[in-house]
């Protein structure tokens, strides 16, 4: 694994699951990961509840927007997570695939998004201390 590792988070829609772990890695890790997501079929916007509940522990998602997944960016990613988008994401030798089930936060809301979010937060924690881990001094 590099210096600085870099994760690319896969759902459908680039619009919920995938938005938070991406911004729970942004926000936990800081510059010690690059940070990408996306989806095979992005959504036009954001999940309103995801960003509603992302808001709820300081983080703002509301400048984000669903982006498509290309060969590139899988490419250029150390560790591939996807969530629930079936076999849309290339495979390339030597990188790292994990696929986190979790529930759909499409057209839920906030209430039943919390659990995912909270789930979501405890799986990139994980990752953080397996891919990056903080260094003493």
């Amino acid at each position: 694994m590099p210096d600085k590792p870099s994760v690319l988070f896969v759902c459908v829609h680039n619009a919920g699951r995938s938005q938070m772990a991406a911004a729970w890695l942004a926000h936990l890790a800081g510059d010690r990961v690059e940070v990408r997501s996306a989806g095979s079929a992005p959504a036009d916007q954001v999940n309103p509840a995801a960003i509603e509940a992302m808001r709820e522990v300081g983080i703002d998602m509301s400048a984000e927007v669903p982006k498509v997944l290309t060969v590139d960016a899988v490419r250029a990613s150390d560790v591939c997570i996807t969530m629930g988008c079936g076999d849309a994401c290339p495979v390339f030798p030597g990188k790292r695939y994990l696929d986190w089930k979790l529930d759909d936060p499409a057209g839920q809301g906030v209430a039943a998004v919390r659990p995912i979010r909270d789930e979501i937060r405890r799986l990139v924690a994980d990752l953080i201390e397996d891919i990056a881990p903080k260094t003493a001094g």
